[in-house]
Formats: C-alpha cells, sequence, structure tokens
C-alpha cells in the first residue's frame, strides 16, 4: 500500500463505534473455500478460507474489536468483531494480530495475518453469528 499510511491500534482506539443497521458483508481474505458451513465434524460453524500464511485477514464489516486473543480453544489467534447489536464476525487460526479489543475497524482494514494456530494447516475460518446464533456466512458474503 505505497503512499497509504497504515491505520495503527492507538488510532483504532480513538475512534467511535457506531453500529451499522446494516451490515455491508465483504470477503474477509482471498483464497479458495476449503471448508464449508455445518460440513465435516467440525464444532465450529463457519467457512474456512484457504491461503498462504502472513496474507491479510480483513473486517468483513465495519465494527468494534470485543475479543483479540488465543483464550478460546480450537480457535487460536482469534478476533471477534461486533458491528451491531445482532451481529457478530470471527476471524480464527490467524497468524498474528493487527487489532486490540476496543479498537474500531473499517471494513476491509487488514486486522490480522492469517496462520496454521490451532489448525491442521494455513486457514483462515469466519464465522458469522446473529443474536448469538451461527448463520452460514455464505448467506451474507457476495457471491465470487
Amino acid at each position: 500500500m505505497a503512499g497509504q499510511a497504515e491505520s495503527t491500534s492507538s488510532e483504532r482506539s480513538q475512534r467511535s463505534f457506531t453500529p451499522v443497521a446494516e451490515v455491508d458483508w465483504q470477503w474477509p481474505a482471498d483464497g479458495e473455500l476449503t471448508g464449508r458451513f455445518g460440513e465435516g465434524g467440525s464444532i465450529t460453524a463457519g467457512i474456512d478460507i484457504g491461503g498462504q500464511k502472513g496474507q491479510p485477514v480483513k473486517a468483513a464489516g465495519p465494527g468494534i474489536v470485543v475479543y483479540a486473543g488465543s483464550g478460546v480453544r480450537g480457535y487460536g489467534n482469534l478476533i471477534l468483531l461486533k458491528h451491531n447489536d445482532e451481529y457478530l464476525s470471527a476471524y480464527a487460526h490467524n497468524d498474528t494480530l493487527s487489532v486490540a479489543e476496543n479498537d474500531v475497524v473499517d471494513a476491509g482494514e487488514v486486522i490480522a495475518t492469517m496462520g496454521d494456530t490451532d489448525a491442521d494447516g494455513v486457514k483462515l475460518h469466519f464465522e458469522v453469528r446473529r443474536n448469538g446464533q451461527p448463520q452460514d456466512p455464505l448467506d451474507y458474503l457476495p457471491s465470487r
């Protein structure tokens, strides 16, 4: 991103969070869909996007970081983004996290890099939750 300054965590923490009425969902990473919602023996309810270690993971919509860490077993380095009182998105198995709790991010902003923490390979595990219930992210993301 030549010529464009990267947002720092301190800048993000100074932003004010305004819940969006409608989330304009976008893909959180480039890559092949390697796991679908409700597929296989996975206990997690989302999709898996394959990729390369270190590639950018982006916020699927604007929101505030309500969790950033590795304390949730099975998810590795995890980010939870609250978009409004109804929707939350989860980004798991990251290599590095670029945000901290209470940071406010824009849609498309890089929040992490893809990795394989607590996973069998490099991938982004992405979840959409509506009122705490898992939803199929493919029902929300634009087709590609």
